[in-house]
């Protein structure tokens, strides 16, 4: 019998199909990548952190101020906070790999704003970028990881060749830091810092002088204040001086060495020197010994200032150092003393073995004989006065008193005082003059005059009444004019007579000629 039964399906086995990736998942795996990528080089790139400590947050922002050396970025701040004291600001740079060598001790970090410095204009490009934080490289090898800002950039940058040099001087004047250093009126610094001693008497002046020109800065060298104009009126004239029109706006410094100085090699890095208060005085000698007096005036010292000059015959031999006043109970009076220093070397004596006590056999040696001190007037235009030595043979008898400390040197009255007095004796007689008899006398002679003159007039009109055109007196003088005139012909007739025939007047005119 056929089989008839329907032979059941074959089963097969079908793998699952694969599901694709959605191009949904493709962009965050990107990212992601991208991402991890940037983290890893970030890590990678990231140098140490560091914290500087400002004195103001000013201009500066957390992930925008940049720390950039030589126009390099190497970093950026990342936190600011306020310090544990409150009085400053700690702010924490992240500082790219790669230049950890610069963070050293020595490294000097400033923020770099717009700034008007002495003569130079400085971060004018932050006037659009914002302020930014700049440095300068120490010279050690320690690694530091902490700094203190400066408060002002450094005007000399440590890669510019040259020497600093330390000066010392009692008035700072118009000197700031950038002012310029001058050698011969040609800039070759500028003032670095300066700073007032703890004494509070001086100040320390730092300047760089500029290479090659630090090598003319000997132990010998003098510096001094070129600030301003220095005005002197001499027997040439009017002498000015002055170093630049720079030196006149911000001041300024000037430095040489004398040509007598015995050659030196160049001075040291931060070799003190002084600094004078012109070049007057930096290149005065030495005065070497001094010794004080006492100068007494009973009159007003008005003009006389401290430091004014003490000259003997017209010399400088010393100046004033101190004046008082001083009340005397028994006589009821005010006097002036006036301490004045004299110089030994100043006073041209001649030099002995032993000099010491020689100067004041001299000295009484010249009061002796006259030599007495007097205030005189410096200049008409200020009024200034000085302190005059000079011989007065009609003065009374002195000595001085070595006893005294300091000694007394007699004194004279002059100068102003002299004039005001000559001028009262004048303004005396002219008030004894007796000026109301002389007016009343001078009327009187006044009145005399008019009646003279009057008189005059009638005698000048009876004179001209004797020569009108037709009055008798001219009659009669032009008849007698011309008998004078008709004699007058007669006598040429016989003198010319005469002389034809000069024998006539003995023998008479002949008888033919009748």
């Amino acid at each position: 019998m056929p089989d008839t039964t329907t032979p059941a399906p074959e089963s097969r086995i079908v793998p699952e199909k694969r599901k694709r990736l959605s191009f949904v998942w493709i962009v965050p795996l990107v990212a992601a990548a991208a991402g991890g990528w940037i983290a890893i080089t970030e890590v990678l790139n990231r140098g140490p952190d560091i914290t500087i400590v400002f004195d103001s947050a000013e201009g500066l922002q957390a992930g925008k101020t940049q720390i950039r050396y030589n126009g390099v970025e190497i970093g950026t701040l990342t936190q600011i906070r306020l310090a544990e004291d409150r009085n400053k600001v700690e702010a924490t740079a992240s500082i790219k790999a790669g230049n950890e060598d610069l963070l050293v001790e020595g490294t000097e970090f400033w923020v770099v704003r717009p700034r008007i410095s002495g003569a130079e204009v400085s971060g004018l490009e932050t006037l659009l970028s914002g302020a930014f934080i700049s440095l300068e490289i120490g010279k050690s090898t320690k690694r530091k990881r902490r700094f203190i800002a400066l408060k002002e950039p450094p005007v000399v940058d440590s890669s510019v060749p040259g020497r600093f040099f330390v000066l010392k001087t009692d008035d700072l004047g118009s000197l700031e830091q950038g002012s310029p250093v001058y050698l011969r009126r040609f800039k070759v610094g500028q003032v670095s810092s300066y700073n007032l001693n703890k004494d509070g008497k001086s100040f320390d002046v730092k300047i760089f002088v500029n290479s090659p020109y630090d090598r003319y800065v000997h132990p010998a060298t003098r510096f001094w204040q070129a600030s301003g104009v220095d005005l002197s009126l001499n027997a040439s004239g009017i002498d000015v001086k002055t170093q630049s029109l720079l030196s006149i706006l911000i001041g300024g410094i000037a430095f040489q060495t004398p040509a007598s100085a015995t050659p030196l090699p160049p001075a040291d890095e931060n070799a003190h020197f002084k600094l004078f208060e012109s070049r007057a005085s930096a290149f005065q000698e030495p005065l070497g010994k001094s010794e004080d007096f006492i100068l007494v005036f009973d009159q007003s010292i008005r003009g006389l200032e401290i430091g004014a000059p003490v000259e003997l015959r017209g010399v400088r031999i010393g100046e004033v150092v101190a004046t008082r006043l001083v009340y005397d109970p028994n006589q009821e009076n005010v006097s002036v003393p006036v301490t004045i220093r004299v110089y030994e070397g100043l006073l041209g004596f001649p030099r002995t073995a032993d000099d010491d006590g020689d100067h004041r056999i001299r000295l009484q040696a010249l009061v002796e004989k006259g030599y007495r001190a007097q205030l005189r007037t410096g200049s008409l235009l200020t009024g200034a006065l000085f302190v005059a030595i000079d011989h007065f043979p009609d003065s009374p008898p002195a000595r001085i008193d070595w006893a005294q400390e300091p000694p007394h040197l007699a004194t004279v009255s002059g100068g102003l005082a002299s004039i005001e007095e000559e001028a009262r004796e004048v303004l005396t007689e002219i008030k004894s003059i007796p000026f109301q008899k002389i007016g009343k006398d001078l009327d009187i002679a006044v009145d005399q005059l008019n009646e003279t003159l009057l008189q005059a007039t009638t005698l000048l009109e009876s004179a001209n009444g004797l020569v009108q055109p037709n009055s008798v007196f001219l009659t009669d003088l032009d008849q007698t004019l011309e008998e004078v005139g008709r004699a007058a012909g007669a006598v040429r007739v016989l003198a010319d007579y005469l002389e034809r025939h000069p024998e006539s007047l003995l023998l008479g005119k002949p008888a033919e000629e009748d």
